[in-house]
């Protein structure tokens, strides 16, 4: 089993070679921090609409080597944080317009990995959240109700047969399922956009680490980048500049790929759409069938590490391995002999209300992107077009959705942070342990966690 070595993504394809690194000082229209999904959203939407621009994009490894290569590989629709929260501040026509907007952004990616050759094991089967206890029952069929008074939701409900026959997880009670989702390999769309970027005549430099982004330049290890413009797209890695440190939370995901499996296996599973799949557990799961027949899955793992330390090539201790483990096995019984190839963790950033978030400061030229909370595959290519609107002065419906220019406070300081997010997940992994011992109800511990959280 390989551990970390960034992730299977990158295993499967090969490591890209590297692009040199920043010559020194210069100047371009935009500069760009980070070479993952946001920053090469941008540059290939700024240089579509503008090719006289330079844009120059810096990255301190290579191009996706942070959450954007190491993802669950789900082109999903959902909203980071939510719609319910920007009815409050923006009213229910807004909130629903950027629900309108993210599921028109699943078949934005997939046109334009079309159009520019970018083969990434795209295959749309929608999304597929399951339930298989009383309590995450109780959730799921008060989740449908809820959504089905939206427009745009589009989400159905699965009784037990209907739902095992999609897809045959184990105690399954009820199900959810919408169309506006699709299974992605991560690290083939991440290098595919950068070559279609750079045909543009994107410039990107690796190898280049942004030491302090400031008004109108970037200071990094090899020299300085003036411009215009500057995009901060650096998403969990955000906590590593100079002066935001506690603006957005870096919390660790994990992932494991089995070996392929049997068509044994997959018969019994009948999970062949292109389906990605959830739970409604509270430390909850992700999933896909890759398309060379391998069980991607992921979960929290160790969600938090002390001082908002971020991780090098995705190491991963062997509890989180027996955890995951321990979840497919109970989904899947006959997956019990499969062998796990590979083993990995990304880094995601969590704003402090759990909200999304992209925005221009005219005085400053700094645009921002980022704080996905794990929703970012589908969330970064809304961003690239919306930061580009921004840009460029465009007064566009992606510049008037309710996520544009929002702005939360800061995290608190250490130990105060390690020990809410730890406090927290103990909390939620109690919570499932209760409900899978047979618990009817959320845990009122579930709840609290909720609240203190912002998720609800």
């Amino acid at each position: 089993m390989i551990n970390g070595n960034v992730s299977r993504w990158w295993e499967q394809i090969g490591a890209p070679d590297h692009r040199p690194e920043l010559p020194g000082n210069l100047t371009a229209d935009v500069a760009i921090v980070g070479a993952g999904y946001t920053g090469l959203w941008t540059a290939y939407y700024l240089k579509r609409a503008k090719p006289e621009l330079r844009v120059v994009v810096i990255e301190q490894r290579h191009v996706g080597y942070g959450a954007s290569g190491r993802n669950g590989g789900w082109l999903t629709n959902a909203i980071t944080g939510g719609r319910e929260q920007y009815v409050k501040t923006h009213g229910r026509d807004a909130a629903e317009r950027f629900q309108l907007a993210m599921n028109e952004t699943v078949d934005e990616v997939i046109r334009v990995a079309e159009a520019e050759g970018i083969d990434a094991d795209i295959k749309r089967g929608g999304e597929f959240n399951v339930a298989y206890t009383p309590a995450q029952e109780a959730r799921l069929r008060a989740t449908a109700a809820s959504e089905q008074t939206w427009n745009h939701t589009d989400v159905e409900l699965l009784e037990a047969p209907e739902a095992r026959a999609k897809i045959n997880v184990a105690d399954t009670r009820a199900a959810i399922w919408h169309p506006h989702s699709a299974r992605i390999q991560p690290a083939k769309l991440a290098k595919g956009l950068a070559d279609a970027a750079e045909r543009l005549g994107v410039e990107i430099y690796e190898r280049t680490r942004a030491v302090e982004i400031a008004p109108h330049r970037v200071v990094t290890t090899h020299g300085t980048v003036s411009a215009e413009h500057i995009v901060r797209a650096t998403e969990g890695f955000t906590a590593n500049l100079k002066g935001l440190h506690r603006l957005w939370l870096p919390m660790n995901s994990s992932l494991f790929a089995t070996e392929p499996l049997s068509t044994e296996v997959w018969d019994q599973l009948h999970w062949s759409e292109g389906e990605v799949l959830g739970d409604f557990a509270h430390v909850y799961m992700y999933a896909q069938r890759t398309a060379d027949d391998r069980i991607a899955i992921g979960g929290r793992g160790v969600p938090y590490k002390y001082g908002s330390r971020t991780d090098t090539d995705g190491h991963t201790p062997d509890v989180t391995v027996d955890t995951l483990s321990e979840i497919m096995h109970r989904f899947f019984p006959a997956t019990r002999g499969a062998a796990i190839d590979h083993v990995w963790s990304g880094v995601l950033g969590v704003p402090r209300d759990w909200a999304a978030t992209v925005g221009l400061d005219p005085a400053t030229g700094i645009a921002w992107g980022g704080g996905y909370v794990g929703t970012g595959v589908t969330a970064t290519n809304l961003a690239g077009r919306t930061i580009t609107d921004l840009i460029l002065g465009n007064k566009t419906e992606l510049t008037e959705l309710p996520w544009v220019n929002h702005r939360v406070r800061k995290w608190e300081p250490e130990p105060l942070r390690w020990v809410a997010t730890k406090g927290l997940y103990t909390a939620y992994g109690y919570a499932d342990r209760t409900e899978l011992a047979g618990r009817a109800k959320t845990s009122p511990i579930a709840h609290f966690a909720d609240v203190i959280t912002g998720r609800h």
